[in-house]
């Protein structure tokens, strides 16, 4: 009688995890698919730059509008390079970016450490200061920074563009908490040892701190490298700016170059995109071999 009972009983269950499985099975597609399509609608711009920039002109404007080139053609690029010293362009955006990053990380990391790790008065207020220049737009600064850089004679110069981002309230905040998270005991035993905060900064703290300072690294590197407002406010010349500001010229009052803007687009993109790459990989293997257990 309890052997007749148990085997519906079976096969009930059975039914059971079988649909619990098809549901399983089909939730998981359902959602593999959402997100491959989600991923398209975001990569979509990109996929329309790059066909763009092989389009001639003509097609470009064409009504309706195709993704796919009619016809292909390399003439945007030669014409980019020679319309404006993309070349110079391009090593004054990689000063920029490149020396506002390293910079940037150095002066960032040293402020942080000395928050995150050194007893000293008024250091709630120095807290409160960064935060508030958090909260403050850029904007606002703009316009006395740019006044006080024209009165050292610092306007069409690299320096002057690198030296008001030399530091960064975010990158000190960030960094600040990440200190904060580390453990001690390494610090402690090498001030046992009679290591001075320099050293324990330089060959201690600094290691454990990878992962942070290439995320942070990458923030400042592709903020700096896009970023249009500054170098247009101060340059006035090609031979100073930097490819955002020198892309502008293509975006005319009633004509825009599309093809031109697309082309110049793509090849400043490039660096940025190995950039990532290069930085994704090293993040991965600073997550995986720094820490303490």
């Amino acid at each position: 009688m309890t052997a007749t009972l148990d085997r519906p009983v079976a096969r009930d269950l059975g039914a059971l995890d079988r649909r619990r499985l098809t549901l399983y099975r089909a939730s998981t597609w359902a959602l593999a698919i959402i997100a491959i399509l989600i991923a398209l609608l975001m990569l979509l711009p990109i996929v329309w730059l790059v066909f763009t920039a092989f389009k001639p002109e003509s097609d470009i404007v064409t009504y309706p509008p195709t993704l796919w080139p009619r016809e292909f053609t390399l003439q945007h690029f030669v014409d980019v390079w020679e319309r404006i010293p993309f070349a110079q362009l391009y090593v004054n955006t990689i000063v920029f970016a490149g020396g506002v990053t390293l910079i940037s990380l150095l002066l960032d990391s040293m402020a942080a450490y000395a928050l995150a790790r050194l007893p000293f008065r008024g250091r709630g207020v120095v807290m409160v200061l960064i935060l508030i220049l958090l909260m403050l737009p850029f904007q606002v600064t703009l316009i006395p920074l740019y006044d006080m850089l024209n009165g050292m004679g610092l306007t069409n110069t690299l320096p002057g563009l690198i030296i008001p981002r030399m530091t960064n309230a975010f990158g000190i905040f960030f960094l600040t908490q990440f200190f904060l998270s580390l453990p001690r005991d390494l610090e402690e035993a090498a001030r046992v040892d009679g290591a001075s905060e320099w050293r324990i900064y330089r060959q201690i703290v600094m290691p454990l701190a990878k992962p942070a300072l290439l995320t942070l690294g990458l923030f400042h590197f592709q903020y700096n490298w896009n970023d249009l407002l500054w170098p247009l406010v101060m340059s006035s010349s090609l031979e100073s700016s930097t490819l955002p500001a020198g892309l502008a010229l293509f975006m005319g009052q009633h004509v825009v170059e599309y093809g031109l803007l697309m082309a110049g687009s793509l090849l400043a993109l490039l660096p940025v995109v190995v950039f990532f790459l290069l930085i994704q990989r090293s993040f991965v293997a600073g997550i995986a071999t720094t820490g303490l257990k």
